[in-house]
């Protein structure tokens, strides 16, 4: 029975000889013996590897980032130009308009006791001006023309109207053709002064 019980725990892996070079082995291996080398060799190839790795993806994320930079930088610089033209444009129209300005002093040909209103598309809009019966005949005739200055819409002559689109084109509001047609300007017939798509 004993050697029946000895050879089920010989089969079980209870072996009396193999049981004590164990127990000396595992502390030698975890004293630094060639396996613990072998393992302090192994990570240095593993470190190795990634600091190999990274210097590639480190010189994409370098170009990726310098790619960014330069495109922002680009950007910066079309926004400051943009900016420098907006400004640009409107000092340009603020002279402009003081130039118009100074030349429209005296020459407005506005009549008080004006009653017929003349009305023309200016700005996508139906606007008007009032002129006298005489004023009517020769701005249809192309004599006289209209010329909007801070909101306000100035009858002047024909010479002065051209002077005036020079310095500032936006500001001519009417400048009548007399050899257009009716569909062309059809606000020119006295008959029409209230045109039927005006929006009170």
């Amino acid at each position: 029975m004993t050697d029946t019980l000895r050879d089920q725990l010989l089969s079980l892996g209870f072996k009396a000889a193999p049981a004590p070079e164990r127990k000396p082995g595992k502390p030698g291996q975890g004293k630094g013996g060639p396996r613990g080398g072998a393992h302090g060799k192994g990570r240095t190839p593993h470190k190795g590897g990634q600091a190999q790795g990274r210097p590639a993806r480190t010189q994409e994320e370098i170009d990726l980032g310098k790619a960014w930079a330069l495109r922002a930088q680009k950007e910066k610089q079309e926004r400051i130009e943009a900016e420098q033209r907006k400004q640009e444009e409107a000092r340009q129209r603020r002279e402009a308009r003081a130039k118009l300005e100074a030349l429209l002093q005296g020459k407005a040909l506005n009549a008080e006791e004006a009653d017929i209103a003349r009305h023309f598309e200016y700005g996508g809009k139906i606007k008007r001006v009032y002129v006298t019966a005489d004023q009517l005949k020769a701005l249809n005739a192309g004599e006289l023309g209209v010329v909007q200055l801070n909101g306000r819409y100035l009858l002047v002559e024909a010479a002065v109207l051209e002077e005036a689109g020079t310095i500032f084109p936006q500001a001519v509001a009417l400048k009548v053709d007399p050899n257009a047609t009716a569909e062309e300007d059809p606000y020119a017939d006295p008959r029409y002064q209230v045109p039927d798509d005006l929006v009170w």
